[in-house]
């Protein structure tokens, strides 16, 4: 079997899809404005910092998981100039989604109980998380767009079979559908504040309000990469996008 040497040496750069999470308030809307000519589905309505913005295009706010598969549908088929997607926010998809598998259910009064019960509501919510991420995909390939899911944070407990337990941060979902958001994408990033610790009891956090996005393995939180990064990136609100260099698209 011959081999293109060449082509194995030099990949061709190709659209980023990654996963920016973040307590409220840390510029994650802010972010997913800075990629190439972004356009905003928003599933929840957090963009008045960047309303004003000329080169932000916004679809109407979701009120279904219907008009979210529309609106990355019209992507995928209409004629546009957009280089990026933002889904804004994943975590409000995965509230709108459960609500919706609720309410399509007689006898169900919680996710818990949908389906019959037994995690079967969970499943259901998941698979059209994954209906959604593979929508997406199919746009960044067909398109060569970015895409970027915006997500809250949260913190979980992990019981580890050869350590004793520890808290990690994670995507504020259920555990059956952060998957769709970490696992096959490029990049898991945490906008996190430069803290440290101070006191006699090193239990009181301080910051200057200097903000680092994490995005290598750690056991802190569920972020990674495919681009060898390997310490955190400044984060500074200047206009600039930090992940600039790592770009593809059209």
């Amino acid at each position: 079997m011959n081999f293109n040497m060449a082509s194995l040496m030099s990949p061709t750069v190709r659209p980023i899809i990654m996963t920016i999470v973040g307590d409220g308030g840390m510029g994650k809307t802010t972010l997913g404005s800075l990629f190439p000519d972004p356009v905003f589905i928003r599933v929840e309505d957090g963009t008045q910092a960047i309303s004003h913005m000329k080169n932000v295009a916004l679809f109407p706010v979701a009120k279904s998981t219907s008009n979210i598969i529309e609106a990355i549908e019209s992507l995928r088929k209409e004629k546009h100039e957009f280089k990026t997607l933002v889904i804004d926010s994943i975590t409000q998809m995965d509230v709108m989604i459960q609500a919706e598998i609720v309410a399509a259910d007689p006898k169900a009064k919680s996710i818990n109980a949908a389906g019959g019960g037994y995690g079967a509501g969970f499943q259901m919510v998941s698979a059209q998380h994954r209906i959604i991420r593979e929508l997406c995909g199919m746009l960044s390939e067909e398109r060569e767009m970015n895409i970027v899911f915006l997500a809250h944070s949260t913190v979980e407990t992990v019981d580890s079979p050869d350590s004793e337990s520890y808290m990690r941060g994670t995507i504020r979902m259920n555990a059956k559908s952060v998957g769709h958001y970490s696992d096959n994408v490029d990049l898991v990033g945490f906008i996190k504040l430069t803290t440290y610790v101070s006191g006699e009891d090193k239990k009181r956090a301080i910051g200057d309000g200097s903000r680092v996005i994490a995005c290598y393995p750690t056991p802190s939180h569920i972020s990674k990469n495919r681009f060898g990064i390997t310490s955190d990136i400044p984060y500074v609100l200047d206009g600039n996008n930090p992940f600039a260099q790592f770009l593809g698209g059209k």
